[in-house]
């Protein structure tokens, strides 16, 4: 009887543990990123009647086994912060504290501090790459993890035009002695902007067309630029050449645009006229139609000055800046860990876990490298809870703990009677 007794209370132990498990999942149903727990049992060392080679043995109740996370992965719940974010897939965000710890964590709730750090509500600092420079290709060129930082004096370096295209009719109708005018903008070392006025008259050919019956047009080309920006400008070709079709024959090579500048910027500047491609293939944007002359697109690579505006995130986790110059600047890449076992992960509290030797060492990378998911920017990652699992387990949970209190009251009614049969 005492045995029951004692195989009873450690059914009463363990279920209400277990009714612990149930009730932290439960009240964790909104908790960012949250992983549901499940409990398990085992037996007791059971106690040998007849020998170790013997089958009949009596168990000594239940304990506590411990629990088992569940790391499938939260819906994603999309937010108005530009730098909140859920992982689509494997890895952690990287977080260090002021001491230079590392943790590890899947709620992705980030906002900048008054210094520009991206920090998350414990005020740990997110750690990413820093980007040193974009290769030709379009990738970004990393440097070593760091503290993602974005301070509102970042600025952006001015960057001197050095090509431009302008898609320009010069009308084929058009009488000898006539003018067409044009401009844009172009910028130099220093980000200033000077404004390049483009002219264009309408002249008699100076050459004979190939072959002989064969319509030639030709204009002159001169460019200006204000006396306040520099002496002035030149167009390395004085002609531009259109044969019948309006097609452009001349130059054959892109021109250049030289400056003479005189207010402190770099001098003389060179601009390529983008007129043909990398291959020499006529690109269409200088024409001699017969249509009035107009302009329909500028464009050229220069830009001015610029300060830190805002930052977004995007889904691979590459940090932009956009600044008041129009540009947009990658400074950062999100750095995600991965583990050799999730399981192994050591809980610290508030969203926040700790590598083990059970877990394996952090393996760091770049989203959507070696395995790891993807950012999706301005949503987070909800718990994984499913109330409707969790009701039933506390339903079972609590027949068990009354069927166990049953056992208990059972083996007192026995030990009751066995008292008065003495009497």
């Amino acid at each position: 009887m005492l045995g029951s007794l004692t195989a009873g209370i450690t059914g009463l132990k363990a279920n209400a543990t277990a009714m612990t498990v149930v009730g932290d999942n439960i009240s964790n149903v909104n908790t960012t990123a949250f992983k549901s727990n499940r409990s398990s049992f085992a037996n007791i060392l059971s106690q040998s009647l007849l020998g170790a080679s013997s089958g009949n043995n009596i168990g000594n109740g239940v304990e506590f086994w411990g629990t088992t996370p569940s790391w499938s992965q939260g819906s994603i719940e999309n937010t108005t912060n530009p730098t909140d974010m859920a992982i689509n897939g494997k890895g952690f965000f990287m977080v260090e504290d002021s001491t230079g710890a590392t943790f590890y964590t899947r709620a992705g709730e980030f906002t900048f501090d008054r210094f520009g750090i991206l920090r998350n509500p414990d005020a740990l600092a997110l750690q990413g790459y820093e980007v040193l420079s974009t290769n030709p290709d379009g990738s970004l060129s990393l440097g070593t993890i760091s503290d993602i930082s974005a301070p509102g004096d970042t600025i952006s370096q001015p960057t001197a035009s050095s090509g431009f295209s302008v898609s320009i009719n010069l009308d084929a109708q058009a009488q000898v002695n006539d003018i067409y005018n044009s401009s844009i903008t172009v910028y130099d070392s220093l980000g200033n902007s000077v404004p390049v006025a483009f002219q264009f008259e309408k002249v008699a050919p100076t050459v004979a067309p190939t072959p002989p019956d064969t319509a030639l047009t030709e204009w002159d080309v001169t460019a200006s630029i204000p006396a306040s920006a520099g002496s002035g400008a030149a167009v390395s070709v004085g002609q531009v050449r259109f044969n019948q079709d309006g097609n452009l024959v001349y130059p054959a090579a892109n021109p250049n645009l030289n400056l003479t500048l005189t207010n402190g910027a770099a001098s003389p500047q060179s601009i390529a006229w983008n007129l043909y491609d990398a291959s020499g293939t006529n690109i269409g944007d200088l024409t001699g139609f017969s249509a009035p002359s107009n302009t329909t697109f500028a464009n050229q690579d220069g830009y001015p000055f610029g300060s830190l505006r805002t930052v977004s995130i995007d889904e691979d986790g590459v940090v932009w800046g956009s600044f008041t110059n129009g540009q947009q600047d990658p400074m950062y890449v999100v750095s995600l860990a991965d583990f050799t076992s999730y399981y192994g992960l050591t809980k610290m509290g508030n969203n926040l876990y700790a590598s083990s030797r059970q877990s394996g060492q952090a393996l760091p990378g770049t989203p959507g490298s070696g395995g790891l998911g993807f950012v999706s920017p301005s949503a987070v990652e909800m718990s994984n809870v499913d109330l409707a699992a969790e009701f039933v387990k506390m339903i079972t949970t609590q027949r068990a703990f009354q069927a166990n209190s049953r056992v208990i009251t059972t083996s007192d009614e026995v030990l009751t009677e066995l008292i008065n049969m003495k009497r």
